[in-house]
């Protein structure tokens, strides 16, 4: 199935869904200038039910599964899902500060979440990332690079690479290499 272009308009992305997340605020004025890649699956190793889209919205019932118990009053968000089959969900406009990176150092700069841009692919880090998926965010990194100035490929970073030690996503099973050869060509 083909899918239409990705475009930005007045920082959201266009024709995906739009599912706001109140997990978000203003940046404090630094450029945007960092792009992290995340995986995400709830429950843990499980795909699909939508449960993301709960998580992010503050809607995930803690009842729906023991993890979701344990993870009760979290607030997070992204500002981009990638779902197993491409589908593209985005909850923070680019302009805005999503919660995605916690405690967080990119090259002495603390607090990625105030010059970043969060990407969830849903995935877990031993599990190969779909076609679909490399496809859409390869699209999706291009368009980013094309519209923010500030941002560019060599400062895309996996979540692991900015909180060492307590992140190991997107994980052993996101191929770099393949990533970069889509984005370079």
């Amino acid at each position: 199935m083909a899918t239409k272009k990705l475009t930005i308009a007045d920082h959201w992305l266009q024709p995906v869904s739009h599912c706001p997340s109140p997990n978000q605020n203003e940046r404090p004025g630094a450029p945007v200038d960092l792009l992290v890649i995340h995986n995400i699956s709830l429950p843990p190793g499980q795909f699909g039910g939508g449960h993301v889209q709960e998580l992010f919205t503050n809607c995930l019932d803690p009842k729906g599964d023991p993890f979701f118990a344990e993870i009760e009053g979290l607030e997070v968000s992204a500002h981009v899902l990638i779902e197993r089959d491409g589908t593209i969900t985005q909850f923070v406009p680019f302009d805005r500060r999503a919660w995605h990176a916690g405690v967080s150092c990119y090259q002495g700069r603390e607090a990625c979440n105030d010059f970043s841009i969060g990407i969830e692919l849903e995935g877990t880090d031993d599990t190969p990332y779909t076609d679909a998926q490399y496809q859409r965010l390869a699209e999706l990194i291009k368009l980013l690079l094309a519209s923010y100035p500030d941002l560019s490929k060599e400062k895309i970073v996996g979540h692991s690479d900015i909180a060492p030690g307590r992140k190991t996503d997107p994980g052993a099973s996101f191929d770099w290499s393949r990533f970069h050869s889509l984005i370079d060509v």
